[in-house]
C-alpha cells in the first residue's frame, strides 16, 4: 500500500491534504494511509493554544480545527505521535490512543495499531532525562514548568514498548534515536545542518530511550521528524541467535513549508486479506492489561521494574493467556470503535473567544477502552486525587529528583547546539536581530518510482553490510565526504522505499516534468557550508510564523 509519511505537521492539514491530493493527480496513484511524526498541533480552540509550549505571538489556529468541527473530512486515515509543540490538554485526553478527529487517530504516550496487517508502533514526546522518571502528574491549566514537561517521554511508556515480542512492521517518533546519524550520510547532515556537529560528534544528538526502542523493537521501518531536515540511514541489526539479521530503515522528514522535504510517499507491504479498518494490536493491549498497575500520576520520580532482586516481577509481556483475554474482552472484534466525540467546543473565526480558559476533561473514549480491558484512567485519577495503585507501591523502587539519569551520557539537559530552525521554548533562546536562516531552493522535480524500487521487501538485508547498534556508541559508518552519494551508495546506505519516493512541497510546481531522476538523500536545502554557530539571545524573535517562513526565514521544531 501507499503510506505517506510527513514530518512536522505544525496544524497545516490543509496544505498536507493538498499536497496528497496534488501527488495523487499527477502520479496516478492513491494514498492509502498517512503518517505524521509529531508537532500535529491538534488545536480546538483559543484554550487549546493557550496549552501549547509556544511564545504567545507564535499561537496561531491553524486548520485542525475544521476536521474536528464537521466542516472538513480527512481524506485519508491519518495516524500521528505528539511532538513538543502541541495542545497538550487535548492530548492528555487520550493516554492510550483514540480518534482527535473522524479519520484521524493519535497513537497516544505510547502505542501501536494495526492497519490492512502492518503493524504501527509510536512513542509521543521529546526526551528531557529530569522528567524520564516521573509519572503525567500535568494537568492543565499549566504553568511555565508543566506546559513543556507535559511532552516529556516517561520511563513507564519505554517499559510498555520494551515488553513487545512480536515483529514491528513501522515505528514513529518525534525525536531520533541517539546515534542514527552514524549510519546516514552524516557529513551531509553536517553541511545542512552545521549547528549539529558538537552533539553529532559527542554522540549526545538524540534520544537515548528512543535507541533503546530501535535497539529492543528492530522494526522494518523509523520515521522520525523533529529537526527539520530530511535525513535516511540503513542500519543492520546483530543477528539474535539462529535468526537472520533484522534491519531498520530510517527516515526524518522536514516541516510542510513550501520548497522543504516534509511529504514522501513509501511502498509498504500489506496482507491483503487483512481488514481495511484500523485495528487494534492483541499484543500491546495485553501489555497495558498487564501494566495498569503501574500507572503514576504524580511527580514522584521511580524506576521501572527489573530483575535486579528488588522486584517480585518485572515481566509484564503477553502470553498466550492474555492475548486470549484480549479477544474476549474485545468480543472477538479487533476493530477500532469509530467512537470519536468532541470534548471541547471548536473555534468560530466569525465568533472569537479569546478569554477562553483550558478545561479538563475525560474523554469518553478512554474511559470505553479502560471499561473494557480494566486499565486505569490517569485522566480519572487525577481527578479523583490518587497517585498510583497502593498494592503496587511496595515494589516499585523509587529515586529522588537528583538522582543521575538511568542513561549514564545523557545531556539532553546541556544540549549546547542551538537549532536556528527551531523554537527553542525550553532555553528561550533567540537569534541575534538581522541574522537569518538560509533560504530553501525548491526541489528540482517531483518523482515516482517503479513499485520495485520502494517496494519494502527489495533489497533488506541479503547485500547489505552488516552494522551493529551497541549499547553505548554505535559505530560510524563509513560514508562518502563528498557532497552527493554515488548510485552505489545510495542503494547500499539509504535503502529501498525512502529516497526513491514522491517527495512533496506545500506549494506544488506546476508544469514541471516528472521524469525519474537519480534519487537524492536531501533535497530543498541549501545551506552554507563551513559557517560556525550563529550568535543567539533571549527568545527566538524571527521564527515561526507562515508568513515569516514562506519568505525564508525558518520556524519551530
Amino acid at each position: 500500500m501507499k503510506v505517506a509519511v510527513e514530518g512536522c505537521c505544525h496544524g497545516e492539514l490543509d496544505k498536507i491534504y493538498e499536497t496528497i491530493a496534488f501527488l495523487e493527480r499527477k502520479e496516478g496513484v492513491k494514498v492509502d494511509l498517512l503518517l505524521c511524526c509529531g508537532d500535529f498541533q491538534a488545536v480546538r480552540n483559543e484554550a487549546d493554544m493557550k496549552c501549547m509550549a509556544v511564545p504567545q505571538k507564535y499561537r496561531q489556529m491553524q486548520t485542525f480545527y475544521k476536521y474536528y468541527s464537521g466542516e472538513k473530512a480527512a481524506p485519508v486515515l491519518t495516524i500521528f505521535v505528539g511532538g513538543n509543540h502541541e495542545a497538550s490538554n487535548h492530548m492528555q485526553e487520550l493516554p492510550y490512543g483514540g480518534w482527535v478527529a473522524p479519520n484521524i487517530y493519535y497513537l497516544g504516550y505510547a502505542g501501536v495499531v494495526r492497519y490492512r496487517g502492518v503493524r504501527i508502533g509510536g512513542l509521543s514526546g521529546i526526551f528531557k532525562s529530569h522528567d524520564y522518571r516521573k509519572g503525567h502528574f500535568e494537568c492543565p491549566p499549566y504553568d511555565q514548568q508543566t506546559v513543556r514537561s507535559a511532552y516529556h517521554v516517561r520511563n513507564i511508556e519505554v517499559f510498555k514498548l520494551k515488553q513487545i515480542r512480536q515483529p514491528m512492521d513501522i515505528f514513529l517518533s518525534h525525536d531520533w534515536p541517539r546515534g542514527i546519524y552514524h549510519y546516514g550520510n552524516k557529513s551531509q547532515l553536517l553541511k545542512r545542518k552545521s549547528f549539529l556537529r558538537q552533539e553529532v560528534e559527542s554522540n549526545s544528538l538524540g534520544s537515548p530511550a528512543a535507541a533503546e526502542l530501535l535497539q529492543h523493537l528492530q522494526p522494518a521501518y523509523w520515521f522520525s521528524a523533529h529537526l527539520h531536515v530530511k535525513f535516511a540511514a540503513y542500519m543492520q541489526h546483530q543477528a539474535q541467535k539462529d535468526l537472520l539479521p533484522k534491519a531498520t530503515k530510517f527516515l526524518s522528514l522536514d516541516k510542510c513549508l513550501p520548497h522543504r522535504d516534509f511529504l514522501q510517499i513509501v511502498d509498504i507491504e500489506q496482507d491483503p486479506s487483512a481488514s481495511d479498518r484500523l485495528e487494534y494490536d492483541p499484543e500491546w493491549l495485553s501489555i497495558l492489561k498487564n501494566t495498569a498497575g503501574l500507572v503514576n500520576t504524580t511527580a514522584r520520580t521511580w524506576n521501572m521494574p527489573e530483575n535486579n532482586g528488588l522486584f517480585s516481577r518485572w515481566d509484564y509481556s503477553a502470553s498466550e493467556s492474555g492475548l486470549k483475554e484480549v479477544q474476549s474482552d474485545l468480543g472477538g472484534d479487533l476493530r477500532v470503535p469509530e467512537n470519536f466525540s468532541a470534548t471541547a467546543p471548536h473555534y468560530d473565526p466569525n465568533n472569537p473567544q479569546l478569554q477562553r480558559e483550558p478545561t479538563y476533561a475525560v474523554n469518553p473514549q478512554t474511559t470505553e477502552l479502560c471499561a473494557c480491558l480494566g486499565l486505569t484512567d490517569p485522566n480519572a485519577c487525577r481527578t479523583e486525587g490518587v497517585g498510583w495503585e497502593e498494592e503496587q507501591e511496595d515494589n516499585l523502587s523509587t529515586g529522588s529528583a537528583e538522582e543521575p539519569s538511568e542513561y549514564p551520557t545523557d545531556t539532553s539537559g546541556l544540549s549546547s547546539s542551538v537549532n536556528p530552525d527551531e523554537i527553542t521554548i525550553e532555553e528561550e533562546w533567540e537569534e541575534e536581530d538581522g541574522e537569518e536562516a538560509a533560504i530553501q531552493s525548491p526541489p528540482a522535480r517531483l518523482v515516482l518510482p517503479s513499485p520495485s524500487r520502494t517496494s519494502s521487501s527489495d533489497g533488506l538485508i541479503e547485500n547489505r553490510p552488516p552494522f551493529s547498534l551497541s549499547a553505548s556508541l554505535p559505530e560510524p559508518m563509513g560514508v562518502s565526504s563528498s557532497e552527493e552519494f554515488t548510485n552505489e551508495e545510495l542503494a547500499r546506505h539509504e535503502g529501498a522505499g525512502l529516497t526513491d519516493g514522491i517527495e512533496g512541497n506545500s506549494s506544488p510546481p506546476s508544469g514541471e516534468s516528472s521524469a525519474a531522476r537519480p534519487p537524492k538523500r536531501i533535497s530543498g536545502e541549501n545551506a552554507a557550508t563551513g559557517q560556525g554557530m550563529k550568535k543567539m539571545k533571549r527568545r527566538n524573535q524571527t521564527i515561526y510564523t507562515a508568513r515569516g517562513e514562506e519568505e525564508g526565514e525558518e520556524g519551530d521544531c
